[in-house]
């Protein structure tokens, strides 16, 4: 989920009806102008307003020929403990390579973690009227992911591929966490600081925090921030 701050949009007649307030803002008002998400059982914002307000489950249940044919092994299901529960995202895997100027290659060993914040940070940009590309001022970006294990499942076994591009291709260039907010700030060209937060559950919240004090010492005149986490293989 990733979502845009700024000051100066507190001065556009498109995010604020001015004539509706009763206060005056002053310099160090802080609105949040744009959010996208994609998540469990919600693929926007409206729909992750409407599974709330509605009490939707989004954590689903699995039989065991799921689990099964999705890798799980069968000693771990004998296990009392096992949950047999986890929640799907769906189109984890859809892309739009081309927009982004990907190649299939580099896509296809790029973290879907990675993918998604791209995009989904992009739909933040758009639904706060924003083009994208910093023509009205420094715009930072503060993101968080958790840990990358893409590569480790899904791609350190394929020899051929780690041989074609390169251990230090494959782990840098879209499975590593350290990545992830300059990845977008070059990607966009954007200007403002760039920073990694990582303090476990509170990532996100806590790059909330810097991106208001960041805000306010006008280091940068908006904030993207976001976090990004998909487990591959589904199901497991």
């Amino acid at each position: 989920m990733e979502s845009l701050l700024s000051k100066e949009f507190l001065n556009s007649d498109a995010t604020i009806n001015n004539e509706a307030l009763d206060e005056t803002f002053d310099d160090a008002a802080i609105a949040i102008v744009g959010m996208a998400c994609h998540l469990p059982g919600a693929l926007n914002i409206s729909e992750y307003w409407s599974n709330l307000k509605n009490g939707v489950e989004s954590v689903q249940f699995y039989t065991d020929e799921e689990l099964l044919e999705a890798g799980e092994l069968a000693v771990n299901l004998a296990n009392p403990n096992y949950v047999r529960a986890q929640p799907y995202l769906k189109n984890y895997n859809r892309f739009d390579a081309g927009f982004w100027g990907f190649n299939p290659q580099d896509a296809a060993v790029t973290d879907p973690a990675h993918r998604l914040f791209l995009e989904v940070a992009y739909q933040a940009l758009e639904h706060a009227g924003h083009t994208g590309d910093d023509s009205e001022g420094r715009m930072a970006v503060f993101a968080s992911s958790g840990e990358n294990l893409y590569r480790l499942k899904n791609l350190q076994s394929n020899s051929q591929l780690m041989d074609d591009m390169g251990e230090f291709l494959v782990r840098h260039t879209g499975n590593c966490m350290n990545f992830l907010a300059t990845r977008l700030s070059y990607e966009l060209d954007l200007r403002g600081p760039s920073i990694n937060v990582q303090t476990a559950c509170s990532s996100t919240l806590v790059g909330v925090h810097m991106a208001v004090q960041s805000l306010l010492g006008g280091e940068c005149d908006a904030a993207l921030v976001g976090g990004s986490t998909v487990v591959v293989p589904q199901k497991r």
